[in-house]
């Protein structure tokens, strides 16, 4: 008895290692049907959260001039610490978030906005 235990040992050990052995179209050693392991699901973390592409919101509300006094849409785009959101966050293209930095730096300077927050 105690030598069909060992030989079917080494055979049960190999049949547990086959599935765990990377098919060489994934990435990493939990390479499975829903993509390498990471949380979300597939490959780059996409799975049950879907990011939708971000629109420039002056471009959609057709708003030309940013006003500098307006704090209440500048503030969207300043951080809690008082630094302005980058583009990739805020999605406003390109010709706006010059614009609204320019806006944004008008207001810090008259005091509409602050700097920096206090500690």
């Amino acid at each position: 008895m105690p030598e069909e235990t060992q030989t079917r040992a080494p055979a049960a050990s190999d049949a547990h290692a086959t599935p765990h052995a990377p098919s060489g179209s994934g990435s990493g050693p939990s390479s499975g049907p829903r993509g390498a392991g990471r949380p979300g699901g597939g490959p780059g973390g996409r799975g049950k959260f879907f990011r939708r592409k971000k629109v420039c919101k002056f471009c959609t509300e057709k708003i030309d001039a940013i006003p500098y006094r307006d704090v209440k849409l500048l503030g969207q785009f300043v951080a809690e610490r008082g630094k302005i959101v980058p583009r990739r966050l805020t999605g406003v293209c390109t010709t706006h978030q010059r614009r609204l930095t320019r806006a944004i730096k008008q207001a810090r300077n008259i005091a509409l906005l602050p700097f920096a927050t206090r500690h």
